[in-house]
């Protein structure tokens, strides 16, 4: 038998033998997304679209190797085309993808690549990435728009590592080069944005957030497809082929050791979640951030060791978020970092058309804590959503805080 026809046979157990009752109630809005966001995700997927013309669109499926020298043959993977985030998802609209079908397989990357026609009275398409790991039958997803109410429309052109292989990062460290490849004319327009974005509000604060009065941005002009171009400073970038468009690009540049942290300076600015008022001020006026720090962890629990080990894990959870949630602000700075480092991963992870909810702990539904995520329609970003605040959050919030300054983790 070979491998092709082995994979045929996985597939077909998988997705239409005995499991096909269940995944026939199966919609994009049902699934538990929670390996997206795990600290123990073997893969990390992405899809990559890119606007040939007024109706033909070019995705890159892309498997990012988390799991050290990962065997191709141990996971299965499909992708579907929905109208809706409630579709039902059903074999007959379930394709899977084999290893004929790879376009790239570099040391860190899968890459498969599919065209698609999508008439232009189409209103919502949404594309969905599945992998199952055959070993311990996990189920990874990710979706994307490639039209809907929130995407004012996809860029006609891709950015790329050096090795052809559509970058899939949320962030690049600064000084670093990206090739860009358009389906338009051979120039694109760079836009740069020199802004420090603050801190998150709270969970229960429901006053408005601050906006900066004003937005300072640097038109950089035009580049040069097909040539790298190095992004030379930190702060975004919105890269457009076209400036009376309505679709871009948006690129995070970030210090050389993002995303991990850079000195402690940024140390004190991150502790602020489980600070009170008091102690951050007093450790941004510390003259000796690294003695302020020690005085201020050790403080917390009365112990050396489980001071290191609690350093250790925070800014492990900091890391954590700034891969995940970078968009155009770094990822601990965003509502969906503040949340990840303070409670933790999400136990369950549902999207939908305009929100994104996770959930956390209790055995039923009064007992579950849930954060919704509203999806706000941004020209930077398709994936924009910022947290509906509530009092209500005061409770959960507090105590996970002073899970975190008693010593231990809060999850």
């Amino acid at each position: 038998m070979n491998c092709n026809t082995s994979r045929l046979l996985i597939f077909l157990i998988l997705f239409v033998g005995t499991t096909l009752p269940t995944l026939a109630q199966k919609s994009l809005s049902s699934l538990n997304q929670t390996l997206r966001y795990s600290r123990y995700s073997r893969l990390s997927l992405k899809i990559i679209p890119i606007k040939v013309n007024k109706t033909t669109y070019k995705l890159q499926f892309q498997v990012e190797k988390i799991e050290e020298n990962p065997e191709f043959n141990s996971f299965s993977f499909t992708y579907s085309m929905l109208d809706s985030y409630d579709e039902e998802i059903l074999s007959d609209n379930t394709f899977i993808l084999t290893s004929d079908d790879l376009k790239y397989d570099t040391e860190r990357h899968w890459v498969f690549e599919k065209s698609f026609e999508i008439p232009e009275s189409t209103e919502i398409s949404i594309a969905l990435f599945t992998a199952i790991d055959t070993r311990q039958d996990d189920e990874y997803f990710y979706s994307t728009d490639i039209k809907s109410s929130f995407v004012f429309d996809q860029p006609n052109f891709g950015a790329y590592y050096a090795n052809n292989v559509g970058f899939d990062q949320n962030y690049l460290n600064v000084g670093e080069s990206l090739l860009f490849k358009s389906n338009g004319g051979p120039n694109l327009h760079s836009f740069y944005y020199p802004i420090n974005l603050e801190v998150p509000y709270p969970p229960m604060e429901t006053k408005p957030a601050s906006v900066p009065r004003e937005l300072q941005v640097i038109d950089q002009g035009n580049f040069l497809e097909l040539i790298p171009k190095s992004f030379d400073e930190i702060g975004y970038y919105f890269i457009q082929s076209d400036t009376s468009a309505r679709a871009g690009f948006v690129l995070k540049t970030a210090h050389e050791a993002f995303p991990k942290v850079k000195d402690w300076d940024e140390m004190v600015d991150m502790v602020t979640y489980i600070s009170t008022r008091k102690e951050h001020e007093d450790l941004m006026a510390a003259e000796d951030k690294k003695k302020a720090l020690d005085t201020y962890w050790i403080g917390l629990t009365r112990n050396a060791d489980t001071a290191k080990e609690l350093i250790r894990e925070y800014f492990r959870q900091v890391e954590f978020a700034n891969i995940l949630f970078t968009d155009f602000k770094e990822g601990w700075k965003t509502d969906k970092g503040m949340i990840y480092i303070v409670m933790g991963p999400p136990q369950e992870v549902n999207f939908y058309l305009d929100r994104e909810v996770w959930s956390y702990g209790g055995t039923n539904e009064s007992s579950r804590i849930r954060f919704n995520f509203a999806r706000v329609k941004n020209i930077l970003s398709p994936h924009y959503y910022t947290l509906n605040r509530s009092r209500a959050y005061q409770p959960v919030w507090f105590k996970n805080i002073s899970i975190w300054r008693s010593g231990k983790m809060a999850f």
